[in-house]
């Protein structure tokens, strides 16, 4: 079934960080306000795990986040500093990477009993764009985009796919190692 799910993924996926699409229709809308596209099925703006939770995202969502059991080192490095750390994400539902990577990240948050609401996540169009650009701040190019901050000062970001696996890289983050995501090499 995880197979499965991986080759869905991949074989639905079209390039979640360079790939252009037209603009939406709703640009207009607040910084705070959740939006979706009847015809897309997506989500735009500032969201929450329950988002996630509900169709059509739970289609996606809940198999990966169940199915997913991270490396026990990793995710006692995370359990013991992630909660140092505010941290934005940014996503597309639209984006295979996205339903990849962000039902696991959740999962390691919940499994660190991490305090979700240091956690913003912001879902953006198929042009990676929120309403009122809010992602320009962040100089977001790829999804998903997973900035830590510590003190209010960006300490690291996990950008589109993992270099190992996500819990590895995020460990690496959290616990101070040097890191580089994959467009930083």
């Amino acid at each position: 079934m995880k197979i499965f799910l991986y080759l869905m993924l991949l074989i639905t996926a079209a390039n979640c960080g360079s790939s252009k699409a037209p603009e939406t229709e709703n640009k207009n809308i607040p910084k705070e306000t959740v939006s979706q596209e009847a015809q897309n099925d997506l989500l735009i703006g500032e969201v929450e795990l329950e988002d996630f939770q509900q169709p059509p995202f739970s289609t996606w969502f809940d198999p990966m986040y169940k199915s997913y059991a991270p490396d026990e080192a990793a995710l006692k490095t995370i359990q013991e500093n992630i909660n140092d750390y505010e941290i934005v994400m940014f996503m597309g539902t639209w984006c295979a990477d996205s339903q990849r990577e962000v039902p696991k990240f959740y999962k390691l948050l919940e499994l660190s009993d991490y305090d979700l609401s240091r956690l913003q996540v912001k879902a953006v169009s198929e042009d990676k764009t929120l309403p009122n650009d809010g992602q320009k701040e962040y100089d977001v190019i790829y999804v998903p985009t997973i900035i830590f901050l510590k003190d209010g000062e960006e300490v690291g970001r996990f950008v589109e796919y993992s270099n190992e696996e996500l819990e590895e890289d995020i460990a690496k983050i959290v616990s101070g190692q040097e890191y580089m995501h994959p467009y930083q090499q």
